[in-house]
């Protein structure tokens, strides 16, 4: 049975056991509502909600959206729950997330154990809390608080729900014995039936202003987004409607949402992320090789950003580098980094002290002999990275696992440098490595299984998206961003300024623009991967004569203060720069284009369709390969 009641003296205990992490699918609501229904009905004092496994209930059962809901809703729980006529008490540990938050809400106290968290992330799916979030949160902790708890989606310590007013008490101990004393507490205190319906919005100072004040900045944050302004909609309902008329307007804006083309995506994109790093046809026995040190090699932008993502997971890096001043410019660069970082309020100085405890650097490859895993972030040349394998052959220990960081080129030349093929994987970051999510695992035609497991396995643990790719220029994401960044230039030569580019790409929803990326990359990176192709082979020259000639003239990007746009050399802002207009102006004329105005609409079009075409042609050429686990 998914739900079960029993008796402990004075108190009936409700234990919820649907692994792996207790979704409130149907059997579970219909086991509560029978539950509920034996503690109306018999003596108990007090009613105990206890979840088992690992976690409590870590939300709803998202694959029954969009299907009719079958009663009894998560709604009607939640009423029979708050409404019984004694005290019911949550007993949280590990994480209670969107409905299974909002079921704790409905109890009228809760505990929790020190390491559990609680949050409503629903708004990571294009939805809003739809059973009660938006209406009882900013009664317990005023609408400003609800307003980033909900639109940021976090998850909340238990120690800081505390503070807040979310959790009455943070126990000690074992969870069930100190949560059942903790109700006989209530019990021997007379507690009354505390239910959050039944609060008023503490709201002073918060009037129609601030609202509208919060979904300006909201609208920045997250550009294009529906459900964010939805959640203040319902927050702001919650502060002038009565409670039943809010659920009402909350339930109305989450059916909306549901309805979504945006939350269909987000809850595609969420299945994927969890399905991408599961390798079909791979031997469930293989195990992964255990990965205790890393060493990187090149302390660029690329290579100390690689370092800082192990760092940051606790894992020791060395940093390899050809000098001494390459390599203290790139240890300054980190240190930059994380200084940036300490600045936004989002790391302290301690823990940002002690992740860059975690980077030596070094500029003697001997230094990696006891690496377990040695990715290689150098140039995008062959000869280079020939160059690098080779040394790497010589000096990393028997089962290190040798990974390049290639964008481009091919992993199996690379191998082929080797006399240990089948430890050589690709593993390409995207820059910032620190930042982006997406790592792509190359599978070279002689990478071992093993290897494999543990590139993957090792992508999750460092907080990444791992996704399996098969060997071909650019792979998946760069041969996307191929045809992306080919409109960006097309549309340049033929008269859109960068700054209107980036703009509407922006304000669709990207988080940068194609050539505001570039230049965060390095311009010299997508010219070095050109000079290596033959004129065949780079296709159209409007396709990439602009960039080439920016890195003709010393503009890299961000590293060299210029590319697209100018940058201040403190603050890395960015500028127009007239000089760039000239140089597409000359290049237009060059290529004889006629240059024009084009719409916002035309570039958001040719974009978007650039990409949505590409994937298809990935997915058309990588289905028939899909068993064995590539998709190229």
């Amino acid at each position: 049975m998914t739900v079960t009641y029993h008796r402990e003296q004075e108190l009936g205990i409700i234990t919820v056991d649907n692994p792996p992490v207790n979704a409130l699918s149907h059997a579970v609501r219909q086991g509560l509502n029978d539950a509920l229904a034996q503690a109306r009905n018999d003596d108990s004092e007090a009613v105990l909600l206890f979840c088992a496994g690992r976690t409590f209930v870590a939300g709803a059962d998202i694959t029954e959206f969009g299907k009719p809901v079958q009663s009894p809703s998560l709604q009607q729980v939640n009423e029979r729950l708050e409404s019984l006529g004694k005290p019911v008490v949550a007993a949280i540990h590990g994480t209670a997330l969107g409905g299974g938050f909002e079921l704790a809400l409905c109890c009228h106290y809760r505990c929790a154990s020190p390491s559990a968290a609680v949050g409503l992330p629903e708004v990571n799916l294009g939805l809003l809390p739809g059973a009660g979030g938006t209406q009882r949160v900013p009664r317990l902790i005023g609408p400003q608080a609800a307003l980033d708890m909900i639109t940021g989606g976090q998850k909340i310590t238990a120690t800081d729900a505390a503070g807040l007013g979310l959790i009455d008490r943070v126990l000690e101990g074992e969870l069930k014995p100190a949560a059942i004393a903790y109700a006989r507490e209530l019990i021997a205190g007379g507690a009354p039936l505390r239910r959050i319906r039944d609060l008023s919005v503490p709201a002073p100072g918060f009037n129609q202003n601030a609202f509208d004040e919060y979904r300006k900045q909201l609208g920045k944050r997250k550009r294009g987004q529906q459900a964010p302004q939805k959640i203040v909609d319902c927050i702001e309902a919650a502060t002038r409607l009565t409670f039943d008329e809010g659920l009402a307007f909350e339930r109305e804006r989450f059916t909306e949402c549901v309805a979504s083309e945006q939350s269909a995506a987000l809850r595609h994109i969420f299945f994927a992320e969890r399905t991408a790093p599961k390798i079909r046809g791979l031997d469930t026995a293989v195990q992964p090789r255990p990965i205790n040190r890393v060493g990187i090699i090149g302390a660029g932008t690329m290579g100390g950003g690689i370092a800082m993502v192990f760092a940051n997971a606790g894992i020791p890096v060395t940093l390899l580098e050809l000098n001494d001043e390459g390599l203290q410019r790139g240890l300054a660069l980190i240190d930059k980094n994380y200084g940036i970082t300490i600045g936004k309020g989002k790391l302290s100085e301690q823990e940002a002290a002690a992740r860059q405890a975690r980077i030596s650097g070094s500029t003697d490859y001997h230094s990696l002999a006891d690496a377990d895993l040695v990715i290689e972030a150098v140039f995008e040349s062959m000869d280079v990275k020939r160059q690098v394998f080779s040394k790497l052959d010589e000096v990393c220990k028997p089962g290190a696992i040798l990974a390049t960081n290639t964008s481009y080129l091919d992993v199996n030349e690379i191998a082929a440098t080797t006399t240990r093929p089948e430890d050589v994987v690709g593993m390409h970051f995207f820059s910032p490595a620190n930042v982006m999510r997406l790592l792509e695992v190359v599978r070279a035609d002689k990478t071992a299984d093993d290897v494999l497991a543990t590139a993957m396995s090792l992508g999750k643990r460092i907080g990444k998206v791992p996704v399996l790719a098969g060997v071909c220029y650019g792979f998946i994401g760069n041969r996307m961003l191929r045809q992306y960044g080919r409109e960006a230039q097309l549309c340049m030569i033929e008269g859109a300024a960068p700054e209107q580019i980036d703009r509407v790409l922006t304000s669709f929803g990207m988080a940068m623009g194609p050539l505001a990326v570039g230049d965060l990359a390095g311009l010299d990176i997508g010219y070095k991967a050109r000079q290596a192709l033959t004129a065949e082979q780079k296709g159209d020259p409007r396709t990439y004569c602009i960039a080439d000639a920016l890195v003709e003239q010393d503009r890299l990007g961000q590293k060299t203060g210029a590319g697209y746009y100018r940058y201040d050399p403190q603050t890395r802002a960015r500028t127009p720069d007239p000089e760039v207009l000239e140089i597409i102006q000359a290049q237009a004329a060059q290529h004889g284009v006629q240059q024009r105005e084009l719409s916002d609409g035309e570039i958001l079009d040719r974009h978007l369709l650039a990409l949505i075409n590409e994937g298809f042609r990935i997915l058309d050429s990588g289905g028939r390969d899909r068993p064995t686990g590539q998709r190229y």
